[in-house]
Parts: structure tokens; C-alpha cells; sequence
């Protein structure tokens, strides 16, 4: 059974965690495979978004495979955070933005998956949590980074502190969700979402992402600096030319990538 479902409907790609009986525990061979299918729908030029989302109506992923976890000395324990790392900032720096519908349990590296994704919509039976303290671990890929830019650095820190399970309403007034739905519905408002923005100008959609990701860690001067760049390179684009002429047609743009 395949650890990492893909599939395509149109521009836009799903990639479901698939060990619904382990609550879509992240176990090694799954990061690499998912690392794996962010790589191959990177190289698809007609995607538009990407949705990240867990097999079942229970878990999004319940974070590190424990069983795993127990198992290993320092040196894999080191590895082991590395790719966790890795395949965060993956998800982070796509190019194209990343829907996590979060279906359920959203804990520890699971949590952090869904950090790194660019937007969130949850279910109302969605819970998330940061429990590696109570582990005698620290919760590693990246969330210390990630988190306290979403709720701030007092909320983040006591989340991280007491592995403090956040409700998917929490999440929302926080600012870390976007939208919260019936179970039901998480999926197809993480699509609608992304259908909406599939048929907006694909090049300004990763000049907007472009700006916001990369400009986070820069000065204000230089992340001006970068907006004025990358706004400027898509008057170079037939699609800015092409929106500017739709709407002073008054008709509906024709956006091709170029």
C-alpha cells in the first residue's frame, strides 16, 4: 500500500497521507515519499495549487511514528529531524501555494506539516498540538521557527511548552487557520480554495508567495527591495498584459503562465 496517495483533477494535485490505521503517523519511508511528490509536481508547469491532506476522517497525521521514534540512538534521532526539516521547508518555499485541509488530529510533526503549508482550512473536529515535552523530545521541524510568526511568541511558547491540544476554533482566532468547516466539508473548501486561485495569473500567484516567504526573513528595506523586483518582472509576462487589457475590455482575463 502506497504511503503517499497523488492524484490530479485539472491544475490542481492532492497528496493524501495514506496510513489512516496509524492515524497518518509520519514514519521515514512516508517523508521521503512525500519529499518524492512535492519534487514530481514541481515539474508540472500546468499546476496551480496543491492540497496536503490525511487518508480517514480522523487524522491529518498524528506526527512521528513513536514506535520509530523509540528505536533510535542519537545519530538517527539527528537524521531523522533533518528530513523532518527538510521536507517542511520543502512545502514552505513551493513555488505554487499549499492547501492543508486538515481532517482531525494534527499533532507534534503532524502539526508542523501543516504549519508549513501556506494556507489551512480545518475541520471543527480538528486538533492541534505540539506533545514532544511530554515525550522528553522537542517538537523539531521547524516549528520554533514557524509557529510564533502565527500566533505570536507568547501563545506559541506556552503551546510548545505544555503540549496544549488547540481546538480548530482556538486555531481561527489565533490567525493559524483560514477557515473552519464541518468534517464533511474540509475538503472540498481546501479545493474550491484552490480552484479559485487556479484560475488567477500563475505567475503573479508565485511572485505574491515568492514575496511573502522569502521576504519573512528579511530586513524591511530588502523585503521592499524584492517586492519592487519581482512586481517590475512581470510587466515582462503576456499574462499581466493580458489582465490589464481584459479589464479594460471588461471581459474575463485568459491567463496562460507566460
Amino acid at each position: 500500500m502506497s504511503l503517499v496517495l497523488l492524484e490530479r483533477r485539472d491544475a490542481i494535485a492532492i497528496i493524501r497521507l495514506n496510513r489512516p490505521e496509524k492515524l497518518n503517523a509520519l514514519s521515514q519511508a512516508m517523508r521521503e515519499d512525500l519529499s518524492g511528490a512535492f519534487k514530481q509536481f514541481e515539474k508540472q508547469s500546468d499546476l496551480r495549487a496543491v492540497i496536503l491532506t490525511g487518508a480517514g476522517a480522523t487524522a491529518f497525521s498524528a506526527g512521528i511514528d513513536i514506535t520509530e521514534l523509540a528505536a533510535m540512538d542519537q545519530n538517527e534521532a539527528h537524521a531523522a529531524v533533518v528530513l523532518g526539516q527538510a521536507v517542511c521547508n520543502q512545502i514552505e518555499n513551493f513555488p505554487l501555494p499549499v492547501i492543508a485541509a486538515v481532517n482531525g488530529i494534527a499533532a507534534g510533526s503532524g502539526c508542523e506539516l501543516a504549519l508549513a503549508c501556506h494556507l489551512r482550512i480545518a475541520s471543527t473536529n480538528a486538533k492541534f498540538s505540539l506533545p514532544e515535552t511530554k515525550l522528553g523530545a522537542l517538537p523539531a521541524s521547524g516549528v520554533a521557527q514557524r509557529l510564533h510568526r502565527e500566533i505570536g511568541y507568547e501563545r506559541a511558547l506556552e503551546v510548545m511548552l505544555t503540549g496544549e491540544i488547540l481546538s480548530a476554533e482556538q486555531g481561527y482566532q489565533f490567525g493559524l487557520i483560514n477557515q473552519v468547516t464541518d468534517p464533511a466539508d474540509v475538503f472540498t473548501a481546501a479545493e474550491s480554495l484552490a480552484t479559485d486561485i487556479s484560475k488567477l495569473a500563475p505567475l503573479a500567484v508565485r511572485a505574491c508567495l515568492r514575496a511573502v516567504t522569502h521576504g519573512l526573513d528579511l530586513p524591511l528595506q530588502e523585503g521592499l527591495a524584492l517586492e519592487a523586483e519581482l512586481f517590475a518582472s512581470l510587466f515582462a509576462t503576456q499574462d499581466m498584459r493580458e489582465g490589464t487589457r481584459a479589464f479594460l475590455e471588461k471581459r474575463p482575463p485568459v491567463f496562460k503562465g507566460t
